[in-house]
C-alpha cells in the first residue's frame, strides 16, 4: 500500500471517526435537549395548575365574601320589613281591641276578671283598677260586694290590674301588658312561605 493509500485509508478512519462521534455527541445532545424540553413542559404545565388552582381559589374566596355580603344584606332587609310588618300587625290589634271595648263582650270580661281577682284574693284585702276610660261602666258592672274598685290614674287600654298587698300579688290583666307580652314573644312563622325551612 502506498503512503498516499494509507493517507486516504488513515483520512477515511478520521472522517468516520468524527461522523460517528459527532453523531453520537448530537443524539445525546438531542437528548439532552429533550429531556430539558420535557422538564420544562412538565414544570410549565406544574406551574399553570397552581396558578389554576390558586386563582379558582380566590375567585371562590370572592364568590363566598359577595354571597355572604348579600346573605347579611338580605336577612337585614328582611328582618326589617318584618319588624315593619310587625308593628302594622300590632297596630291593626290596638284598633281592634278599642273596638272590643265598645262590645257588650268587654264588660262581661271585665266583672270575670274582677269576680276571679276576689276568689284569688279570698279574705284578703284587695284594690282593683280599671281604666279611666272604663269608669262609666262602673255603674253597669255586676260586681261582687266589698270589691274595693277604682279608677287608675293612667290609661293602660283597658282591661283590669288587681293588688293583694298582704300577698305582694299584682293581678295583671290590662290589655297593655297583654299587648306588649304578646309583641315580645311574637315570631314570623314563614315556614311555608319559604319552601319548607323556618327562620324565626
Amino acid at each position: 500500500m502506498t503512503t498516499e493509500e494509507k493517507l486516504q485509508h488513515f483520512l477515511e478512519f478520521c472522517m468516520e471517526d468524527a461522523r460517528s462521534r459527532s453523531a453520537k455527541m448530537l443524539d445525546e445532545y438531542t437528548a439532552a435537549l429533550e429531556q430539558t424540553f420535557s422538564e420544562h413542559q412538565e414544570d410549565a404545565r406544574r406551574r399553570a395548575r397552581q396558578q389554576v388552582a390558586s386563582e379558582s381559589e380566590q375567585i371562590e374566596r370572592e364568590i363566598n365574601k359577595r354571597l355572604s355580603l348579600e346573605q347579611i344584606g338580605t336577612k337585614r332587609e328582611f328582618g326589617k320589613k318584618q319588624d315593619e310588618l310587625k308593628e302594622k300587625l300590632f297596630q291593626e290589634l290596638k284598633e281592634m281591641v278599642n273596638h272590643f271595648r265598645n262590645t257588650p263582650q268587654y264588660t262581661e270580661l271585665i266583672e270575670k276578671e274582677i269576680r276571679e281577682a276576689k276568689e284569688l284574693a279570698g279574705k284578703e284585702f284587695i284594690t282593683i283598677y280599671i281604666d279611666p276610660n272604663d269608669e262609666e261602666k262602673i255603674r253597669s258592672l255586676s260586681l261582687p260586694e266589698s270589691a274595693d274598685i277604682r279608677v287608675s290614674e293612667y290609661s293602660f287600654m283597658g282591661g283590669t290590674r288587681a293588688v293583694i298587698p298582704s300577698r305582694h300579688i299584682l293581678i295583671d290583666n290590662s290589655f297593655q301588658t297583654k299587648l306588649a307580652e304578646a309583641k315580645r314573644d311574637f315570631r314570623f312563622n314563614i315556614k311555608d312561605l319559604m319552601g319548607g325551612t323556618e327562620n324565626d
